[in-house]
């Protein structure tokens, strides 16, 4: 059985005719009629029934014929397929993003991509590191966004950023009208943090050694958004990166302080597996990300 034959059969049933069925797939009747009658004896049903009124599929054929539809279908998507290798810039990019880039990121980027590369489009999935990393080396996601530090067998990393954090307190804090914070200055009782198991929980602790200790019950929020909310109702202060921190993120209830130097940062790299066929669309996301209008320092 051939995909030849395939689409001669359903050539027949469609124009229930041999004649017709051979000139529209420019080749002789006869050599028509001898591909559909091996593929009959081949299969050892009948697939047409031939009378002076026409060319009729039988029960088995007309079934036959929709399955051949379906399998020439797929050939076709085989080719798309390949078509789409042949330029890394087709074809969706399966893309993973930590939660406290995600959303101050994509905006941006989605807008960027799709006039660079209208025809790649993104599946997100935003999770924490270690979701992404496990998804990643299990060839579920192509690439992950995600900040250092990270090191993993068989992963590639690109450098994307670098943004500092800044104090996030109440408008009427007294610490909103000061230019600058030291990390000592903080008071361990007023942080707000991320739950464990985010990199950016990790990230303030490692920069504010002295509030190692597990925050009170209720001092913890899901998101970044959830904790400069509480900010604003005046539960305590957090630390923002600086993409959080733009004025269409902004809220007048909560007043954002630069760290004294040196300010803690993290840096922003995009990943990916070893030898990952499509570097082209890797390059063009990168591209992309350091093309934004963002309060950072581009890498590369």
């Amino acid at each position: 059985m051939t995909l030849t034959e395939l689409k001669y059969i359903v050539a027949v049933a469609e124009e229930r005719h041999f004649g017709r069925a051979a000139e529209r797939s420019f080749v002789s009747q006869p050599s028509l009629s001898a591909s559909v009658k091996n593929l009959e004896e081949e299969l050892g049903v009948t697939l047409f029934e031939r009378g002076k009124r026409g060319v009729f599929l039988t029960e088995a054929g007309g079934r036959i014929v929709e399955q051949a539809r379906r399998a020439l279908a797929e050939a076709e998507r085989v080719k798309l397929v390949a078509r789409q290798g042949r330029d890394p810039l087709k074809g969706i990019l399966r893309l993973g993003i930590i939660h406290t880039i995600a959303p101050y990121l994509l905006p941006g980027l989605v807008a960027a991509l799709r006039r660079a590369a209208p025809e790649m489009p993104l599946d997100v999935e935003e999770n924490i590191t270690a979701t992404l990393e496990r998804m990643l080396r299990a060839g579920e996601l192509d690439a992950v966004v995600l900040a250092l530090p990270y090191e993993a067998p068989g992963v590639d990393v690109l450098p994307l950023y670098e943004e500092n954090f800044k104090v996030v307190v109440p408008a009427r804090h007294a610490m909103a009208k000061r230019k600058s914070v030291a990390v000592e200055d903080l008071d361990a009782g007023e942080l707000l943090l991320l739950p464990v198991g985010h990199c950016f929980r990790d990230q303030v602790l490692d920069a504010c050694t002295e509030f190692s200790r597990p925050p009170e019950p209720g001092r913890q929020g899901n998101s970044l958004e959830t904790l400069r909310s509480m900010v604003a109702s005046g539960l305590g202060v957090t630390v923002l990166p600086a993409t959080a921190l733009t004025a269409r993120h902004g809220s007048a209830l909560v007043k954002a302080v630069p760290f004294a130097a040196p300010q803690p940062s993290r840096r922003v790299v995009l990943a990916s597996r070893h030898g990952f066929h499509r570097a082209a669309a890797l390059a063009k996301l990168a591209e992309a990300v350091r093309g934004l209008d963002l309060p950072v320092t581009r890498l590369s």
